[in-house]
């Protein structure tokens, strides 16, 4: 098998050049999806065309090696996951085609996102019916693969439901139009209409019963009452009879206005008794929750009070409804409403608080991944449904088995059509833990089946459940799938091992008994995951919000490459496989997980945006530690990790800064300077101020009613003093004596992001002590530095465990806004009314909030338009290292560049973090101002800090 993928990689790469992927880390990346399954594959393509796909489909089955075909990867069946080669048709394939608004139809590439053809189709007021809670990232073809469905579909139907035409490459490598009431091969035809001639009574009676029985093919659309639909037919076949490469689709138009109802019921079994009664009375959704899953979400970092806007309740529907009007939406709502009986209601128009009540049941499957006590809960009874009518008594019964088999879950799901998601704290890690799972997914089979209801409503049956088919179907209803996937594919090269001649439910699990093979002691605590590096990581479940492109700011450097490799679930892909020590090889030393991990920006917006908080920061920094100790590290991490001590020693000697301002700026000496500190030659070096803010604040006297201590981090003190200085005038007139610890302190972030953590554990330490007067006098430590201040809030905590006044500074800590905010009187600004480009620090808006300085900048007058693309790209060392150019740029032109570009000459452009500061000024001609200065220019009269310096 060596010898033959190998011969076969140097062939694609051959005949496909630049589309063919046979590094450990990108195969490392596509081994798994949003399943508990992996499958390393022996090379990944990523075809242009619908020719690219033949010649790979055909190279292949000439040598015997599987094919499987992948979209955006976030099914949950394990159905986009092959150990041959893998079609990636989501970077390359993406292409709205056609839109003819007079048909209402589109043509598109399998690759096209949902949300994308929602947006295109949406200028014409139409829509694409089906929407997975994963529309942002999922695609058209393996929506078309699973048959999915989502929440409107109670409303405008499945997948297959909404599919006119589809052109595929088959197994041999020919192409097969399927539109109408043929494939385009007059002899597939005539077998096709055979087979179904000779089980007209079996498809009869056993598919096409209710709307969510999506388990097996879809033959019931050959029937001749369905007008033998063969496009419709081959919707749900999971890519094991050809792979997509157009698709004919019908648009549906969109309501002109919609209201949402939320109702709230005691518990989530009565909820499903209502549902049906809803569907049928004309609601667009009936989606259902429970409490268990608010706690679970209440349960993460920052989240608290999530759905505090729900009505009261522990479990709830979301019914959406529409109308010409608002008017009309709203009463058809509260129509509903009087259905529901006792229940409690909740009607939102406003489509902002709508968006806030939808993300909770949209990010469910990660939600749950951990449960409200921290516990892991994994998919695989993810997907099963029922005829409506019997929801209810199949949840109770359901909630009866997991109590039998001593497990716990979290229900959720499209209520209205009888299909329920459920994530359950299956001990996968273990052998017993792998057999109770098989005999929970065995007895929850035939539990289903009592129902009359099917194995999969709209994931697909994948490697999760094909092998339970015969649960549900009788045999001869088995040997007719398998006569339809050999009319197909008769030498099983379309990926084997699903639907037909199923792999075994228990195969080739990923958070398997092998997931933590190499022993790890992480530098960081790891509170969260019980101080398990392998559970951190294990914490991606594949749901891919970190592929979204227009929409939130994970993951920047996917955004900006569209490389799988390089999105938060890749590389917890690439980290899972050097745990497990298989494909990846050298442990910590592994030069492919190095290699992955190098675009990540320590951005940290996965650490708040991932539904399961996945932290890639810190495991970068964990990563970087354990792979350089011993040895000599790149000169970046020499140069920018150990910043803050340079700057101090520059600044200790009288004259060095001016003079090394004077030397650096000339170019042969600044291009040399570079090359020995490993910076991107085409980046402008930082300039140290001539004096440091700490030596400005040694003649300078405060005076104040009570005393808070400013941290003089390393940015502001030796680079951009001028926002101390901001910081001080404004904190002295609003009363306060400012102070700052008593010596030299640095919270170690340039170490930590450069993963040199046991250097930042002593710097921490040594602050602690200079901190200790301070925190035991209970002052408020104010940051200003937006990276730093999240360092004292959030990692010192992580990196000195046993240090009690790390979580004391945690506790003390405030960002300057904070502080101002919470201040009532004296208030001594006056207005500005002035209009403001705002560009928020990443680690700010990931692990805290903005809220106060919106509302400080509200009351001085200040129209803040916040740049919502995350990351500024140059993220602290990152954008500096050599390399690393072409995506700090790429960021930053996201939105961030443009909105600079487009604002006023008069408006403000605000950027609290040192690096938003550099990168908005290397990039464009306007300079970035700390909340601390505009502040300063407000206040109503000179302070006596600026008189004495004139």
């Amino acid at each position: 098998m060596a010898v033959t993928a190998t011969a076969l990689a140097g062939k694609l790469a051959e005949e496909l050049p630049g589309m063919v992927r046979t590094g450990l880390a990108a195969r490392a990346a596509y081994g798994s999806d949003a399943s508990i399954y992996r499958q390393m594959p022996v090379a990944v393509v990523e075809p242009r065309t619908a020719r690219d796909v033949a010649t790979a489909v055909r190279l292949a089955g000439a040598v015997g090696v599987p094919v499987t075909a992948r979209g955006g990867g976030t099914s949950v069946a394990g159905n986009a996951i092959g150990t041959g080669v893998v079609l990636d048709l989501s970077r390359r394939m993406d292409k709205i085609l056609e839109i003819d608004a007079g048909a209402r139809t589109a043509r598109v590439q399998p690759g096209v996102v949902l949300d994308d053809l929602r947006a295109a189709a949406g200028r014409y007021g139409l829509t694409f019916g089906p929407d997975p809670s994963t529309h942002s990232r999922c695609t058209i073809g393996g929506m078309i693969g699973n048959n999915a469905c989502g929440a409107h579909s109670v409303a405008w139907g499945t997948t297959a439901d909404n599919v006119i035409g589809l052109r595929m490459v088959s197994a041999d490598g020919s192409e097969l139009v399927a539109a109408g009431t043929t494939t385009g091969d007059d002899d597939l035809d005539g077998r096709l209409r055979a087979l179904v001639r000779d089980n007209l009574a079996l498809l009869r009676t056993e598919l096409g019963r209710f709307g969510r029985q999506v388990s097996g093919y879809g033959l019931h659309h050959l029937l001749p009452e369905n007008g033998f639909d063969v496009a419709k037919a081959l919707v749900g076949s999971e890519g094991t009879c050809g792979v997509v490469t157009e698709a004919t689709v019908r648009l549906v138009e969109t309501p002109a206005a919609s209201a949402l109802l939320v109702l709230g019921f005691p518990d989530v079994h009565l909820a499903a008794e209502v549902a049906p009664e809803l569907a049928a009375a004309g609601a667009m959704t009936v989606e259902g929750m429970g409490a268990d899953l608010l706690a679970a979400l209440r349960s993460r970092p920052g989240k608290a009070v999530a759905g505090a806007d729900l009505p009261d309740g522990q479990a709830w529907l979301y019914c959406e409804t529409g109308g010409t009007s608002t008017a009309e939406a709203v009463e058809r709502a509260y129509a509903l409403a009087r259905l529901a009986g006792g229940a409690t209601a909740l009607v939102v128009t406003e489509p902002a608080r709508a968006r806030a009540l939808w993300r909770i049941r949209e990010a469910g499957a990660g939600i749950v991944t951990r449960l409200a006590d921290g516990g892991e809960a994994w998919p695989g009874w993810e997907d099963s449904a029922v005829p409506p009518r019997n929801l209810a008594a199949y949840l109770r019964d359901l909630s009866s088995l997991l109590d039998e088999h001593e497990l716990r879950g979290v229900p959720y799901g499209h209520f209205g059509e009888g299909c329920l998601h459920l994530r359950v704290d299956f001990a996968l890690d273990t052998q017993k833990g792998l057999a109770a799972y098989r005999s929970f997914i065995t007895d929850a089979a035939g539990l289903v089946a009592a129902h009359g209801g099917s194995l999969s409503g709209e994931h697909g049956d994948g490697r999760a459940r094909s092998e339970l088919l015969g649960v549900i179907y009788s045999q001869p209803m088995l040997d007719c799938f398998a006569a339809f996937k050999h009319l197909l594919d008769p030498r099983a090269t379309l990926n084997p091992g699903v639907l037909v001649d199923p792999a075994p439910i228990d195969a080739a699990v990923r958070p398997g008994p092998e997931r933590g093979a190499l022993e790890v002691t992480p530098v960081h605590a790891l509170h969260r995951d019980a101080g398990s590096f392998a559970a951190a990581v294990h914490r991606c479940v594949g749901v891919g919000a970190c592929r979204s492109l227009d929409s939130g700011s994970m993951c920047p450097s996917f955004k900006a490459t569209r490389d799988e490799v390089h999105s938060t679930r890749g590389r917890a892909r690439v980290l899972a496989e050097m745990l497990r020590g298989e494909s990846v090889p050298g442990g910590w030393r592994s030069k492919e997980v190095r290699e992955a991990l190098d675009l990540c920006l320590s951005c940290k917006a996965c650490a708040d945006e991932c539904p399961v908080n996945v932290d890639m920061a810190t495991y970068k920094a964990e990563f970087l530690h354990h792979h350089y100790a011993g040895r000599v590290r790149p000169a970046a991490h020499y140069s920018m990790g150990w910043l803050p001590l340079l700057a101090r020693l520059i600044a200790a000697v009288p004259g060095l800064a001016r003079l090394a301002g004077v030397v650096l700026a000339r170019r042969p000496i600044a291009a040399f300077a570079k090359r020995l500190g490993g910076i991107e030659p085409r980046r402008e070096l930082i300039r140290f101020a001539p004096r440091s803010f700490a030596q400005w604040m040694r003649r300078h006297e405060s005076s104040g009613m009570g005393t808070v201590v400013l941290w003089p981090d390393s940015f502001t003190n030796y680079l951009s003093p001028d926002v101390g200085k901001a910081a001080v005038e404004v904190l002295e007139a609003l009363g306060y004596r400012v102070v700052l610890p008593d010596g030299f302190v640095c919270c170690g972030l340039t170490l930590h992001s450069t993963g040199q953590l046991g250097a930042a554990r002593r710097m921490l330490a040594r602050s602690l002590d200079l901190l200790a007067p301070h925190l035991a006098a209970g002052r408020a430590i104010i940051g200003l530095e937006p990276s730093c201040t999240v360092m004292l809030r959030d990692e010192a905590s992580e990196l000195l465990p046993e240090d009690l006044r790390a979580r004391r500074l945690s506790a003390q800590t405030q960002t300057f806004a904070e502080f101002v905010a919470q201040h009532e009187d004296p208030w001594p600004f006056r207005r500005l009314d002035v209009r403001a480009v705002a560009q928020v620090h990443c680690h700010q808006e990931a692990k805290g909030s903005y809220e106060a300085d919106r509302e400080v900048l509200t009351r001085v007058g200040v129209d803040a338009d916040v740049v919502s693309s995350g990351c500024c790209g140059l993220a602290g060392n990152f954008g500096f290292e050599r390399g690393h150019w072409d995506i700090s740029q790429a960021c930053a032109e996201r939105a961030l560049y443009p909105k600079v570009r487009a604002a006023g000459e008069e408006d403000l452009v605000l950027a609290d973090g040192f690096s938003c500061r550099t990168q908005i000024a290397q990039g464009t001609n306007r300079h970035g101002t700390h909340l601390a200065q505009v502040l300063r220019d407000t206040l109503d009269s000179e302070p006596a800090i600026r008189r004495a310096e004139r």
